[in-house]
């Protein structure tokens, strides 16, 4: 039996990865650099998931390049929403 890591607990690890990463740039007042890594984080996932399912072929639906090149479109996501409610907090 091998130890494969499950796509949910590397879905996991990713977002608590970018979570801390979003959250270092918020604490150092860069927010646009915390809105770079929200954008980063929706495409590392989709592209993670669509190479764990063998469905690269589905990027082109999100926006994305076969290689997983940057996103076209804005998404709604959670992250991108938690910064956007930072940087309305932090200009009022």
């Amino acid at each position: 039996m091998t130890s494969q890591t499950r796509l949910t607990d590397e879905l996991d690890a990713l977002y608590a990865g970018y979570v801390e990463s979003i959250n270092d740039a918020v604490a150092a007042d860069d927010l646009a650099l915390a809105a770079e890594l929200a954008e980063s984080y929706d495409r590392d996932a989709i592209v993670l998931m669509a190479e764990r399912e063998g469905r690269q072929d589905l990027l082109p639906h999100f926006g994305l390049t076969q290689e997983g090149g940057r996103l076209t479109v804005q998404r709604d996501t959670p992250l991108r929403r938690l910064v956007k409610g930072v940087a309305a907090l932090r200009s009022a």
